[in-house]
């Protein structure tokens, strides 16, 4: 296999730094992207090499594999290893197997799969394809239900489904849907965040919903009933007489949709908050301070 100069191809030196290596590729990429170049086959093969460049040259590891290696940087450092322990047995190994070293060599190295074997076939490193990463915005109602999406990644359109419960910030990973794979390697992944914009009275809390209600003094005094709204519709709801001001009341089931759990559903919290009357007429007024007699007695 020729020798590839990953440093050429990203137009750097041997003593390139990490954020040098970062910049070519970027600036690179961007040059010969299939989406910039369409129909160029010259574009399509210089990115993939760019991309194998990348994919050595910004791991320290491989990088350091490459620059002691070479071409055989992948399969280098455990040959050399296995090539010591080689020439410690070639001798025993050929008088028990009749085998001369030169035939010794050549059973080893095919049985290895490195010089012998892939190198000869003209075999190239595979690399996976590059991850992408993409932001999607949805209000909270459109996650309240499970729905299907069409999105344009890499000027490919992908049917994602979006199962009810999602949240904000959560990533799923949808795999294969990345940049392609090279020599044959695997397709990268695309991650995909959520970014969910509440709009609504109702604040959530993991599958939780939690709702302020305003409360009249008489209602909480007296009780009786009131309608309230839930996040799909309306309930009507008994008020205990002398309900207090921060009281709370759960209503089970009626939260958010439980991620990837169709049919199950979190509680709605409601937290009752007594409006004192303003500008009371005199009658108002008279009455309060009947009361207030009798309560001082």
């Amino acid at each position: 296999m020729a020798f590839i100069d990953y440093y050429k191809i990203l137009g750097l030196s041997k003593s390139a730094t990490e954020k040098e290596i970062k910049t070519a590729y970027r600036k690179l990429a961007r040059k010969y992207h299939p989406d910039v170049n369409p129909d160029n086959k010259d574009a399509e093969l210089k990115f993939k090499e760019i991309n194998e460049a990348n994919e050595v040259l910004s791991n320290s590891e491989n990088r350091k594999k490459y620059d002691k290696y070479g071409k055989d940087w992948q399969n280098g450092e455990a040959y050399e290893k296995a090539q010591s322990q080689q020439q410690r047995q070639t001798q025993q190994q050929s008088h028990q197997h009749g085998y001369s070293d030169e035939e010794y060599s050549s059973f080893f190295e095919s049985m290895f799969g490195g010089r012998g074997s892939s190198y000869k076939q003209g075999r190239s490193p595979k690399f996976k394809g590059e991850d992408y990463n993409a932001e999607l915005q949805l209000k909270l109602k459109d996650v309240y239900t499970s729905q299907q999406q069409i999105l344009t990644v890499n000027g490919k359109k992908i049917r994602l489904t979006i199962p009810a419960g999602v949240e904000n910030g959560q990533v799923i990973k949808i795999k294969g849907k990345g940049g392609l794979g090279i020599n044959g390697g695997p397709n990268g992944d695309l991650y995909i965040k959520f970014k969910i914009d509440n709009d609504t009275l109702f604040k959530r809390e993991g599958n939780n919903l939690y709702l302020n209600i305003d409360l009249d003094l008489y209602t909480s005094i007296l009780g009786g009933e009131i309608t309230v709204d839930t996040f799909n519709g309306k309930v009507k709801l008994n008020i205990k007489p002398e309900t207090k001001n921060e009281a709370k009341v759960k209503l089970k089931g009626k939260g958010f949709p439980i991620y990837k759990k169709e049919g199950v559903f979190g509680d709605l919290i409601i937290t009752y908050h007594i409006k004192i009357p303003t500008n009371l007429n005199e009658k108002e007024i008279a009455l309060f301070k009947e009361l207030q007699k009798m309560n001082a007695r």
